[in-house]
């Protein structure tokens, strides 16, 4: 009699995270995000619009940008993987606040820090991006429009918007940081999938 063979797949080692649109809108979102934060440094740094020039072709650059920013976003919900992201994003539960209380009481461990495909961190920064964005896009539109509103408004959108920009250039570089420390979920942005022991350790409660 022949052995029974075992011919149940063995579960592999990569499991998938992101799709290619998912992707694409990150990269996309991201290069324009990069190209405000740089022009809008060599608007407002005196050496660094020294050192460019061309100021009128730096702002032109700066409020198309900024205008076509949610558009990578909007094109993405065509994405069924996408929305089902979205709709995570959105989602907070009982893990969220675990999460949030080892992070105030700089808990490091993993089995502290409970967390579905996104973790409470990464859930607050994907809300308050989308809200600044939205902010910085009708502040600038404030700006750019000048004939269309009073010079109060006008003026306090400069502030709001300037301020928020110098918020969002110190977030950015955390966010930059904190992906520089996981080369994990770096691959996973870039490949579209991650180790599964990566996953059941920093992403526990996620069930790809």
């Amino acid at each position: 009699m022949n052995p029974r063979v075992d011919d149940t797949p063995a579960l592999s080692s990569r499991v998938r995270r992101f799709s290619r649109a998912e992707r694409w809108v990150h990269r996309v979102t991201a290069l324009l995000m990069g190209v405000c934060v740089v022009t809008a440094a060599c608007l407002y740094v005196p050496q660094l619009a020294e050192l460019v020039g061309r100021r009128e072709l730096v702002v032109r650059v700066h409020e198309w940008a900024g205008l076509v920013l949610p558009v990578p976003v909007l094109a993405g919900l065509a994405s069924r993987a996408f929305r089902a992201d979205l709709g995570r994003l959105n989602r907070w539960g009982p893990q969220d606040r675990t999460w949030l209380r080892a992070v105030l009481r700089r808990d490091a461990r993993p089995s502290s820090r409970p967390a579905a495909k996104f973790n409470a961190g990464q859930k607050t920064y994907a809300a308050w991006i989308a809200g600044a964005t939205l902010v910085m896009l009708g502040t600038g539109l404030l700006m750019w429009f000048t004939h269309l509103t009073p010079l109060m408004w006008r003026t306090s959108a400069t502030f709001v918007h300037d301020w928020l920009a110098l918020t969002i250039g110190i977030v950015l570089a955390g966010h930059i940081g904190m992906a520089l420390a996981d080369p994990e979920a770096r691959r996973g942005l870039r490949t579209g999938s991650v180790s599964r022991e990566w996953a059941e350790r920093e992403h526990r409660l996620w069930r790809p």
